[in-house]
């Protein structure tokens, strides 16, 4: 019987750990320790980050219903610009009443529909004259223009920037 009660180790007795350290090293047995190789940076390709990030600001446009102001004729309220016919919608009363605000309009009744912004850029877009596109919160700096180009408007209302001819405007 040991000092520690029955079963228990010898005094002395090394562990497995201590036997693995005080073994001599065998260059088969011991790993070598590398460190990973350094990875070079791989340059960001910032044009197809923009182009992700507004593919989902147009994905998530397309799902939101926002607010069209209509003109004195009861047609949705556009402006021109460059050429481009713009439907002027907003992602909310706030940003109207910012806009209202900045045009000096702001005491002035805003009357407005509330529409999808998939069926402002489907269908109404292509009931412009001209190409048209839609401008979203005009004027702030969380503003977006969804151009008349394929991809964001139908195909058959699209401007063809490359001038191939596949654009009917």
């Amino acid at each position: 019987m040991t000092e520690q009660g029955d079963g228990g180790p010898e005094p002395h007795q090394l562990s497995r750990l201590a036997e693995l350290a005080d073994a001599p090293a065998d260059a088969a047995v011991v790993a070598t320790i590398r460190p990973e190789p350094v990875q070079e940076p791989q340059p960001i390709d910032e044009a197809a980050v923009a182009r992700r990030e507004f593919a989902r600001l147009l994905g998530e446009f397309r799902r939101t219903a926002v607010l069209v102001p209509l003109d004195d004729h009861e047609s949705l309220w556009t402006a021109d610009f460059n050429g481009v016919r713009w439907i002027c919608a907003f992602s909310d009363e706030e940003s109207l009443a910012r806009f209202a605000v900045a045009r000096g309009d702001a005491e002035r009744e805003w009357t407005y529909r509330t529409v999808l912004g998939a069926r402002l850029l489907d269908v109404m877009v292509p009931m412009l004259p001209g190409p048209g596109g839609v401008a979203l919160d005009a004027g702030s700096a969380d503003g977006a223009l969804f151009p008349p180009v394929a991809g964001i408007v139908p195909d058959a209302v699209a401007v063809d920037l490359r001038e191939t001819g596949a654009g009917t405007r």
